[in-house]
């Protein structure tokens, strides 16, 4: 019959008490201290502590004890002041002289080592997965007990081929079964180089990884206790980075929330041990654990630093990190970038070109120095010049940290306290620009987008792009097939063409056909892009009476392409995209060009009329929340209303007949109906873009009350329109009445919020004055004579004299004045 571990362990428990529990997780090494398979000698056990002794020492009376129990003994008889007494015989001790017993424990050691090597037998033959959970429990506990005894029995398990068996309960169904597995293989390779390194045969350490994952809380606290131990030996460090997965797990550890206090700290210094080799940092930097990669670039060996430069330089990094890594080691890569090493300098600019793609991070390694190496680096040539793949990363670089919203007229980068807007530095970038390929090209484009994005530094590169003569070879780019060369050009020419609009309007009307492009980019239908957008702007902010290019524009059917883009926006059709406003207020404003040459182009005036742009525009006076887009509707409603004084169809009268012609006395003055108001002619919206049509008078009144002075004056500047010499101004006053437009007008007066603003309501409420019923209601209003005065003192000298006209009609100053000479 076959006799288990547990049935000797059972045996031993009936002697004691049969209270032993074999499953029990409490402390077992005073049962296993208990358990013998040869007789137990009396001379073996301490009488005080009743165990068998390790270090037995004789007293002068012949008695043995265990040496710190009796050294414990006379250590408490003499602090309480007692007699040294034997405490067998209590008779007085004339000397506390300790004898070792050396052939007794000689005799004890042997004993316990048969007795160990027979009780590790019997565990041993436990140890397999047809032995019941507590025989194998048991056994795992046995085993722990004999290695916390003594290192050397650390051995004896390693040579008794046990660390095996061990491993393989790691795959036993039980759960008990399992972590006490990997609480045991804990024991046996603490501090043991040798069975680490058997441990880590195979795919053992693997296994355990795997525990790391485990539901069981249990599991993965004894597998990660474990794993810190073995990481403490560098050639298992290695194996465990080389594990996929292994990482990963352990920096998730090291963050988590669920995790206890102990676990989260032994995960944590796995990790710090696992740092010692460096592809283990890259595994934890790829997986958000950056700090050991960081250091290395701070504190490794020139080899060191260069790699793990480079491998920063590969990494996908959030805009939390990039502004972090900035700030930990952005000067280190600036000097890193600066070496002699062409290597070290591709790294580090690879990992710089990450780092400032954010522009918090960009402003962080601009304050470390970056943009004087970095200006150097683009422009040097010769012997120590980087290759021309190189510049490129230093070009995109430079355009990042540019476009960070940084002063970077502020950072001197050259003798004479030179900046990078200064000309030279300026004519070198052009330079550039004019002599690298389409990638290079496109970032230093970019650079001057950036360079261009305020006013103070535009006027630099406008200053330094007239100078070297480069407009026409800037404009040339609009034709490059690379979208995004393309782009940065329109961008480019967009920020410069409020300070060189006229010369980019002479270069695109040449016959080279960048205005073609321009158009073709706007007109593409695949949803609206940051090019369309851009090309929209920057055709919106060229000369609007520049009667060439608009000329040019309706030779080339721009404008059909224009309407259609707008209503399909107004419509719908086209959603969802962040430059949908920009693209519309640019094309709204392009648009608007050709009702500034109405008088001079009949193509343009029959372009109005075929694609009723009159009521085109009057519907976008409805576009609530673009101000832009109301604002350059009222002005080209103002313009169109403008002509309708020449487009009204006047009425032609019958001739006489010959009575009335012998006797005039006799003839009837003939009597046409159906004439406009304000024109005295035939008027619609879409021939003579009468504003009398459509509602345009009620939704431009209702834009008066804008928040925006710019959309009130353009709004007022077209019902001033119906004011204006050359139509019947009586009429249109009542035309405003009835839209119930005086008492905004007024008040437009009144708040003065821009001087621009005060000066068209001047004029207008001179005109509506005019109107005698008017003037009585406004002569009693306090206020609108306080503000003609006001006019009438500090405007300039035009609107001083409209206000006195003004005041006149309401009697605030006496009609036989003079103080401004008469107006024509």
């Amino acid at each position: 019959m076959r006799f288990s571990f547990r049935d000797y362990i059972s045996q031993m428990a009936t002697s004691w008490d049969g209270s032993y529990d074999p499953g029990s997780q409490s402390d077992d090494s005073h049962h296993f201290e208990r358990l013998h398979i040869e007789p137990l000698y009396d001379a073996f056990v301490c009488p005080l502590t009743k165990k068998v002794m390790l270090d037995p020492v004789t007293l002068e009376n012949g008695q043995t004890f265990e040496r710190k129990a009796i050294e414990k003994w006379f250590k408490e008889c003499r602090e309480s002041g007692r007699k040294l007494v034997c405490p067998l015989t209590l008779k007085e001790l004339k000397s506390t002289d300790l004898n070792p017993s050396i052939a007794l424990r000689n005799t004890i050691e042997e004993w316990t080592t048969r007795n160990e090597a027979a009780q590790l037998d019997m565990a041993r033959r436990s140890l397999n997965m047809s032995s019941s959970e507590n025989d194998v429990l048991l056994s795992l506990k046995f085993i722990q007990h004999i290695c916390q005894k003594s290192r050397s029995n650390k051995h004896v398990v390693r040579n008794a081929d046990l660390i095996p068996m061990i491993v393989d309960m790691l795959k036993s169904s039980s759960r008990k079964v399992r972590c006490r597995a990997l609480e045991t293989l804990l024991v046996v390779v603490e501090e043991d180089e040798d069975n680490k390194a058997i441990l880590a045969e195979g795919d053992t350490v693997r296994t355990i990884v795997k525990f790391l994952s485990h539901e069981q809380s249990k599991e993965r606290e004894e597998a990660v206790s474990l794993l810190y131990e073995l990481s403490k030996s560098e050639a298992v460090c290695e194996k465990i980075g080389s594990i996929n997965g292994a990482i990963l797990i352990l920096v998730g550890m090291t963050s988590s929330k669920s995790e206890n206090v102990l676990t989260v700290e032994k995960a944590d210094k796995t990790l710090e041990n696992l740092e010692k080799f460096e592809n283990n940092v890259r595994q934890m930097a790829e997986n958000g654990r950056l700090q050991p990669l960081l250091t290395q670039i701070l504190e490794g060996s020139p080899e060191t630093k260069q790699s793990m430069a480079a491998y920063l330089g590969e990494l996908v990094l959030n805009n939390d990190v990039k502004v972090y890594v900035a700030k930990t080691i952005g000067e280190s890569l600036i000097n890193l970038m600066k070496s002699g090493n062409m290597q070290s300098r591709e790294a580090a600019l690879k990992a710089l070109n990450q780092i400032s793609s954010f522009e918090a991070s960009s402003k962080v390694l601009i304050e470390a120095g970056i943009l004087p190496p970095l200006v150097k680096d683009l422009f040097t040539v010769g012997a120590n010049q980087l290759p021309m793949r190189l510049k490129e990363v230093s070009a995109t670089i430079l355009s990042n940290v540019v476009n960070s919203g940084y002063d970077v007229d502020s950072i001197p980068i050259g003798p004479d306290h030179q900046t990078l807007l200064s000309e030279d530095n300026v004519h070198n970038l052009l330079h550039l620009i004019s002599n690298t390929g389409p990638p290079i090209e496109c970032k230093l484009l970019q650079v001057l987008v950036g360079l261009t994005s305020s006013q103070t530094t535009a006027l630099n590169v406008v200053a330094a792009i007239k100078s070297s003569g480069a407009t026409i070879s800037l404009v040339q780019f609009i034709e490059v097939p690379q979208q995004d060369l393309r782009m940065a050009c329109i961008k480019l020419l967009q920020n410069l063409s409020p300070y060189m609009g006229q010369e980019l309007a002479d270069a695109l009307r040449g016959t080279v056909g960048q205005l073609s492009s321009l158009i073709r980019v706007i007109s593409e239908n695949t949803g609206i892009s940051e090019e369309q957008a851009a090309a929209a702007g920057l055709l919106a902010e060229l000369p609007e009476r520049d009667l060439g290019l608009t000329r040019q524009m309706l030779d080339e059917g721009a404008f059909q392409f224009i309407i259609s883009r707008v209503v399909k926006i107004r419509q719908g059709e086209t959603r969802g995209t962040r430059f949908v406003t920009p693209f519309l207020e640019g094309l709204v404003r392009v648009l608007a060009r050709v009702t500034f040459v109405l008088s001079d182009e009949p193509d343009a005036v029959a372009l109005c009329r075929e694609y009723n742009l009159a009521a085109l525009f009057i519907e976008l006076l409805q576009a609530n929340g673009l101000d832009n887009v109301q604002m350059v509707s009222a002005s080209a409603l103002e313009n169109l209303s403008q002509e309708s004084k020449t487009l009204t169809r006047l009425p032609e009268l019958p001739p006489p007949g010959l009575c009335a012609s012998i006797f005039p006395c006799f003839s009837k003055q003939a009597v046409i109906t159906g004439l406009c108001r304000v024109h005295q002619g035939t008027c619609s919206l879409k021939e003579s873009f009468c504003l009398l049509e459509g509602q345009a008078v009620h939704k431009l009144v209702a834009l008066l009350d804008h928040t925006n002075a710019k959309v009130v004056e353009a709004a007022l500047a077209a019902l001033s329109t119906l004011l204006d010499d050359g139509v019947a101004i009586e009429q249109g006053v009542f035309v405003l009445c009835e839209a119930e437009a005086i008492k905004p007008i007024l008040d437009v007066l009144l708040e003065k919020q821009t001087e621009n603003l005060r000066r068209r309501a001047v004029w207008v409420v001179e005109r509506l004055l005019r109107t005698e019923d008017i003037a009585y209601e406004v002569s009693g209003d306090q206020n609108v004579g306080t503000a003609l005065v006001d006019a009438f003192h500090h405007a300039d000298y035009r609107t001083r004299q409209i206000a006195e006209r003004a005041l006149k009609h309401v009697d605030k100053i006496p009609n036989f004045s003079g103080i401004f000479p008469n107006m024509g």
